[in-house]
């Protein structure tokens, strides 16, 4: 197990990984803010969805996640169509448009990645991706609980 100073060196890595963040928000559309583009990339990864399970996975709250919604319906990057099971809720989906926003915010996103982490290896970045996807998984198991400190 690891020790106290690995982890007190690794919340110190989290908190300036916000550098990191700040600059990936810098090269977003000032037409696609954040949460915006958060909301097309949950719909590009995960399909169409309800606004419950959006709001889920974005973990915010409900009225968030309709001003998100509402903001990408008016430039027409989504639609929100009735649901065929529950006529009282919204099924979002991506329109071509949205699609096409979606792939210039990886293309933007891909180029600075590009940019930044060319003098890593192949290794290195496979590395990356992989310890990344392993601490996300575990703070995605909702069963878990916080140790008592």
């Amino acid at each position: 197990m690891a020790e106290r100073a690995q982890y007190e060196e690794l919340a110190r890595q989290f908190s300036a990984f916000g550098a990191v963040k700040r600059e990936m928000g810098r090269i977003l559309p000032p037409e696609c803010p954040g949460g915006s583009a958060a909301v097309l990339t949950l719909l590009g990864r995960h399909g169409d969805m309800r606004m419950s399970r959006l709001a889920e996975l974005l973990s915010v709250d409900m009225s968030v996640t309709s001003r998100h919604v509402a903001h990408l319906a008016e430039r027409g990057w989504i639609e929100r169509s009735p649901d065929p099971a529950d006529k009282r809720s919204r099924i979002l989906r991506l329109t071509p448009s949205g699609l096409d926003k979606l792939d210039e915010l990886y293309r933007r996103t891909t180029h600075l990645l590009a940019q930044r982490l060319n003098d890593w290896t192949d290794d290195e970045l496979g590395q990356l991706i992989r310890l990344m996807t392993r601490l996300r998984a575990s703070f995605d198991d909702c069963t878990r609980t916080p140790a008592n400190t």
